[in-house]
């Protein structure tokens, strides 16, 4: 695949470091470092820094250190082809990323083509793995995994009540929604709406004058925080004490500075939280004492580049093939715990968790 580089993706590739300028094995992360979703950008960085670091300072990876390069794709899906083509071209041989499942899922293709190990630690698409590349993993679930979680707990809780579920149009919120819909349905329980919104927009109060009329007592988001924030938010301003239920994209503090006490009660699906994990400690202390509070899927890129520093060392070799092929067949202890893969490239293990937004802080519902 050919693509001219715009001039917007060019600003967007950052190369990381000075200090690793003369590093010998080029690895990268990749995802929304600019735009509304910069907070998971910056997860993933903060994870991908800390780790690249880590190897590093042990003594790198066959000999050699490590210099990592960082893609912004602004969760764009043309951003995302071209950071990716611009990744290859410098030599990357691994990228934990993409963030956006529509950025993931076409800049695969790139990957692929260009013989570039692709391992997400965020994108559910399940259209991701289900391509048939060799080289495309994900160490996170599947949207049809958490949407049966949602599913069930609207079906359990809400049987006998109005239940809305509003999608972003996105192949991450659609998914979710859309699994989360199967699921519910498939307990029985049709849902009262089923309306997509538009993302990035600064007012919902269309969608939620909807909802108000249709007097819905829960509504399932499949999107991202932002604009779940902003729909919380004014339903409170419209009075209205309807729960909000969605996805992993809630679980970061920015939700909260959107909502205020509007967030309060909130739901959410996540994987356990692997700061709470014994393999997480010492990593989780790093991140605390450089002042930084390594959340959501920041742990999940430090896994992803774990998963991959283990697998070229047990190949001898860089070789992308010969990387694939003891990931294939290895498990890996990693510091959200062991993993292990299908010949798809999901996680053999995939585990999937409420949180509950409450007073500030959200937190897992035991």
């Amino acid at each position: 695949m050919a693509f001219k580089h715009t001039l917007l993706a060019a600003a967007a590739f950052m190369a990381f470091g000075a200090s690793v300028a003369h590093a010998d094995i080029a690895v990268a992360t990749a995802g929304p470092i600019t735009g509304q979703y910069a907070t998971f950008g910056e997860q993933m960085q903060k994870g991908m820094e800390m780790a690249v670091k880590d190897i590093n300072a042990a003594g790198g990876l066959l000999g050699q250190q490590l210099k990592l390069e960082v893609g912004d794709d602004a969760c764009d899906p043309k951003q995302a082809v071209a950071v990716a083509n611009q990744l290859a071209q410098r030599g990357v041989k691994f990228v934990a990323g993409h963030f956006c499942s529509s950025s993931s899922i076409p800049a695969s293709q790139v990957y692929n083509e260009e013989g570039v190990l692709q391992m997400s630690p965020a994108s559910t698409n399940p259209t991701l793995t289900e391509q048939g590349f060799d080289n495309v993993f994900r160490v996170c679930g599947r949207d049809d995994q958490q949407g049966k979680v949602a599913g069930q707990y609207l079906s359990d809780n809400f049987k006998d009540k109005a239940i809305a579920i509003l999608h972003d149009k996105t192949a991450y919120g659609k998914g979710l929604a859309d699994e989360t819909k199967k699921a519910l349905n498939a307990a029985g329980v049709n849902e009262k709406l089923f309306e997509a919104y538009n993302p990035g927009e600064k007012d919902y109060s269309a969608v939620v004058s909807k909802l108000k009329q249709s007097n819905v007592d829960v509504v399932y988001v499949g999107g991202y925080h932002t604009e779940a924030g902003l729909m919380a938010r004014q339903m409170a301003e419209q009075g209205m004490n309807t729960r909000i239920v969605s996805g992993d994209a809630l679980v970061t503090n920015e939700y909260w500075a959107i909502t205020g006490p509007a967030g309060e009660g909130t739901m959410m699906t996540f994987g356990p939280d692997p700061r709470e994990k014994a393999e997480a400690k010492a990593v989780v202390e790093k991140f605390r004492a450089a002042g930084y509070e390594p959340e959501g899927y920041t742990l999940y890129t430090y896994a992803a580049m774990q998963i991959y520093a283990e697998a070229v060392t047990k190949a001898g070799s860089t070789d992308m093939e010969k990387v694939v092929e003891q990931i294939r067949k290895n498990e890996f202890e990693t510091v959200i715990g062991r993993i292990g893969f299908d010949a798809k490239g999901d996680v053999t293990t995939p585990a999937y968790v409420w949180y509950r937004w409450n007073n500030g802080q959200y937190a897992e519902v035991k």
